[in-house]
């Protein structure tokens, strides 16, 4: 097959090869004519301005596909000079917690001595706390004991060289059925 179509194109371009010439006189006449015609003058380059590329200076603007962001004022509580944790003070053992990692898990009460909370560290001791005890990492001091939460003030850094008072209850834990 592909000794027949090499011998077929041999043969064409043979048969080619040996085909009279064409008539070309008019082709000849026409191209003698167009270099007979006399030279013209090139027009000169015209002149252009400068480009100055434009530079868009937008980019740190907002974008005007999207919706404009709404700032609220931050309510930034004042602090007090007065407030502040008391670095004398002995620490208490609940002290060494975080807020997160303690649970109330009861409540006592002892006739004339008055209420107790029982606190569940993450080490699974508990202990017996009152009004006026500390507990958490952030200087709370319990304020009220309830049968269901215990109310704490906590004393924590206001973001500047000043402190702030910061309310928080630790909720009784719920019994597991």
């Amino acid at each position: 097959m592909k000794t027949n179509a090499l011998a077929l194109t041999g043969v064409l371009v043979l048969l080619g090869g040996c085909m009279p010439a064409a008539d070309t006189s008019d082709l000849q006449r026409f191209v003698a004519q167009v270099q007979a015609r006399p030279g013209g003058q090139i027009e000169a380059v015209p002149s252009f301005e400068n480009y100055e590329p434009f530079v868009y200076r937008a980019a740190s603007l907002r974008s005007p596909f999207v919706a404009p962001v709404q700032q609220r004022a931050l309510n930034r509580p004042v602090s007090d000079p007065n407030i502040k944790p008391d670095p004398d003070r002995a620490r208490e053992y609940l002290e060494n917690f975080s807020l997160d990692s303690l649970l109330m898990v009861g409540t006592l009460a002892l006739g004339d001595q008055g209420s107790f909370a029982l606190i569940a560290d993450n080490e699974g001791q508990v202990s017996r706390v009152a009004s006026g005890n500390f507990l958490g990492r952030n200087y709370g001091r319990i304020t009220r004991i309830s049968e269901a939460y215990i109310e704490l003030t906590e004393i924590v850094p206001d973001g500047g060289d000043g402190w702030i008072e910061r309310p928080r209850t630790l909720n009784l834990k719920a019994p597991a059925l």
